[in-house]
């Protein structure tokens, strides 16, 4: 079952409004005692349904967790859809440049902030969570992959598993890199990282900066599970085809 709502991001948007996706397993309505582990999303709209996602092919990730009946409950955040490089801004921790884009201000840390300080209290109000930091995890794909890794290295307080898939490792890699070196990260902390072997050209020297990042992840203590993906391609098609490889990640131990 998936519910929707709007929310808004004052400290982003002001007053406008996007749609929150809540993911509960079938589960959920005939254990009233059970708790469930939460997957936090970047990109609500490509997660869960075709008519909603930017490309017309979403995840389909509702249907492998029903197909699987796994006991955990998603709760996915459309992204700002401003052409003004608003997706880029919010999902970005780092301010850059690039040629084609100009300077993206990056307000990562203000999105991840809403996610800890005012989204989760409130799913955790509002559903049968598990709240503690061993049942919270985060997931997304390009940015909102980036901003996975981000989070789980910056809020590893919050977060103890983390999904990145076509991570966007060419932002500010320099800074990604300090942040790596600098992550105080305790020792139960998973990661699942992959990159597609079909987008490895998509941005110069990428197969050595992600081979870079993996390197430096280890050398931190994670548990890192890191693929290159066969004839992967950065785009939800591929996205999904991944989701048995994330979710499994994800959910080992825990139930």
């Amino acid at each position: 079952m998936i519910e929707t709502w709007d929310v808004s991001i004052p400290e982003l948007t002001g007053s406008q409004t996007r749609k929150v996706y809540l993911y509960l397993p079938d589960s959920y309505q005939w254990e009233p005692e059970y708790r469930y582990p939460v997957l936090y999303m970047f990109d609500g709209h490509n997660v869960f349904f075709d008519s909603d996602a930017t490309y017309g092919k979403s995840w389909g990730l509702g249907e492998y967790l029903d197909a699987s009946q796994t006991r955990l409950i998603v709760a996915a955040v459309e992204c700002n859809h401003s052409p003004d490089n608003g997706r880029l801004s919010e999902y970005s921790p780092f301010t850059f440049y690039e040629p084609d884009l100009g300077q993206v201000t990056g307000r990562g840390r203000i999105t991840l902030d809403w996610f800890v300080h005012q989204f989760k209290p409130d799913i955790d109000r509002r559903f049968r969570t598990c709240p503690d930091r061993r049942h919270t995890f985060i997931a997304g794909s390009s940015m909102g992959g980036l901003m996975s890794l981000y989070a789980v290295l910056e809020y590893n307080h919050v977060f103890s598993r983390a999904a990145a898939l076509s991570p966007s490792l060419w932002v500010a890699p320099e800074r990604l890199a300090r942040v790596v070196r600098g992550a105080d990260v305790r020792s139960d902390t998973v990661l699942y990282m992959d990159y597609g072997s079909r987008e490895l050209g998509n941005h110069e020297v990428m197969a050595g900066q992600f081979a870079k990042v993996a390197g430096r992840l280890l050398t931190c203590g994670i548990h890192l599970t890191c693929r290159i993906v066969p004839d992967g391609d950065h785009c939800e098609a591929s996205w999904e085809r991944q989701n048995p490889f994330f979710i499994q990640t994800l959910m080992y131990g825990v139930e």
